[in-house]
């Protein structure tokens, strides 16, 4: 990979929209902790390199603070919001705290058009703006490009020596031409093509895969997610019948869904696929529990008890191959002394029990959600597959509420079907983030021709998200919650009533468990 744009972390939480707005432009881009040392970062032979924000602030005695010889790479640099701050610090400038704190959108105005960043761009921006703390002197050889009304240096740079930076964020939606700013970045002033394709990179992980497993065999957990399934369509291209797939049959998937991967992996790619039923013994297992964390943690070890049983019986296989995204990487990774230290330690990352003595093969570990549908479809998996919505880990256990029975899931089994069959015809699945049904622990009494009925309620949920983080719930058209309620409770039985959750995330989460 001969280009690539180095981003170093400070703690903000927009550090992977950067990284997501870079790769947009058609460059790689790669995210490191903010105290990786210059010669560590010299050996990737960046093109550029963007200091991100962060909660700090620049001045305090234990801020993050990146190693000085960044500043001697040679290398255009860019710094956003606490990166500017970080440049004018590092480079005898001045920061202070503000009067009054920037926060939200604002007007830009552009004094140098002749700046590269604003190549092309209007005089007036829009842009977004997260900042208490405001530059109050120039650091040495810069000037200002740009203003706004609470900031006369929210644009500046060193042309000489390819040195820029921002006080507002390029990188979110809310400052619109920002995509245009950060492309500017990378195409006009460090010189970057436009050589990161999903084709272009095929071919470096096939390349990268058959290096590190020779003629050894793989064995992949695949559950018919997005992940999995783009992972072995990948593996399988590189490495053929080296790879063994083990599907688990744990009784909490989708309608159809043991039926879907079989047809797909087994019969059209041709795939070895080892198929586990232990329905029987996830159910089991979880009769009279209704803790969704006790859920969690049941379903989790059963499932590795199972997949051991089941790699056993495989063969004997040198590597095991996961699913494992570049955000699971990131966010697994503390960011010492940041508020935003440790987002979460994820499933796929160093989850692996001792005893199972595999090497990990992570194939997707440098690719976005986003990245990894377009390689799906590059690789010829169906829209069904790759455009499929997400699904919780522990499947349907976490959307019925109470115990998990298997008459239970066989209800919102078919509940679920109805809603993604109609969200289908009604041309909503594929438009936002996440539509399901839920099963809730509550009986109501009901008139159905000329008899009374005491049976479940349905709870819908269609929210919108762009990294699950953050949801907002979804207006759904008065005609099709009507058609989903009437198709539910006439064809599902054992319900009598069907809900609408209008709860957005935060107060709630996309799953009610």
């Amino acid at each position: 990979m001969t280009e690539q744009i180095v981003i170093l972390d400070f703690g903000s939480q927009y550090t992977q929209v950067i990284a997501r707005r870079i790769r947009e432009c058609n460059v790689f881009s790669v995210i490191l902790p903010y105290h990786t040392p210059a010669a560590d970062i010299a050996r990737l032979n960046p093109r550029g390199l963007i200091l991100s924000g962060g909660p700090a602030s620049v001045y305090l005695r234990h801020a993050p603070k990146p190693d000085r010889r960044i500043f001697e790479l040679g290398v255009p640099i860019l710094g956003i919001c606490f990166g500017m701050q970080l440049l004018a610090h590092f480079q005898d400038g001045r920061v202070e705290p503000g009067r009054k704190r920037e926060y939200g959108k604002s007007a830009l105005t552009v004094r140098d058009p002749a700046c590269p960043l604003f190549w092309r761009l209007p005089k007036t921006l829009q842009v977004w703006n997260s900042h208490g703390d405001k530059l109050t002197r120039l650091p040495r050889g810069f000037k200002s490009v740009a203003t706004t009304a609470n900031s006369e240096f929210a644009a500046i740079e060193n042309r000489a020596q390819k040195c820029f930076g921002l006080q507002f964020h390029p990188e979110v939606v809310h400052t619109p031409r920002g995509r245009a700013i950060l492309a500017n970045f990378v195409h006009r002033v460090c010189g970057c093509g436009k050589s990161w394709t999903m084709r272009n990179y095929i071919d470096q992980a096939v390349a990268a895969i058959r290096e590190q497993v020779g003629s050894q065999r793989v064995i992949l957990g695949l559950s018919g997610g997005v992940d999995s399934s783009v992972a072995a369509a990948l593996l399988h291209r590189a490495i053929g019948p080296q790879l063994t797939c083990i599907f688990v049959n744990n009784g909490l998937l989708r309608a159809r869904e043991a039926e879907m991967v079989r047809q797909v992996f087994g019969r059209h790619f041709h795939i070895k696929l080892q198929y586990a039923d232990a329905a029987g013994t996830f159910l089991a297992r979880l009769k009279g529990v209704t803790d969704p964390e006790r859920k969690r943690k049941i379903i989790g070890r059963t499932f590795i008890e199972v997949f051991e049983a089941a790699t056993r019986h495989a063969g004997h296989a040198k590597f095991l191959a996961q699913g494992t995204l570049y955000p699971d990487v990131i966010e697994s990774i503390p960011i010492a002394g940041n508020p935003a230290a440790l987002i979460k330690s994820h499933h796929n990352v160093g989850g692996l029990p001792k005893r199972m003595q595999f090497q990990l093969v992570e194939p997707l570990k440098c690719l976005f959600k986003d990245e990894v549908r377009l390689l799906g479809e590059a690789l010829g998996l169906p829209r069904e597959i790759v455009w499929r919505q997400p699904f919780p880990g522990p499947g349907l256990a976490v959307r019925i509420l109470g115990e998990v029975t298997r008459a239970r899931c066989e209800i919102l089994r078919n509940a679920d079907a109805i809603v993604v069959e109609e969200m289908k015809a009604g041309g909503w699945y594929y438009k936002i983030w996440q539509s399901f049904a839920v099963l809730l622990p509550v009986r109501s009494v009901g008139v159905m021709g000329d008899e009374r009925t005491y049976d479940y309620t349905i709870a819908i949920r269609a929210v919108e998200s762009q990294d699950g983080m953050t949801a907002d719930w979804v207006k759904l058209p008065y005609d099709l919650l009507e058609k989903l309620a009437s198709r539910i409770i006439n064809e599902v039985k054992g319900v009598n009533r069907c809900v609408f959750d209008i709860t957005s995330k935060p107060p709630g989460t996309i799953e009610w468990e």
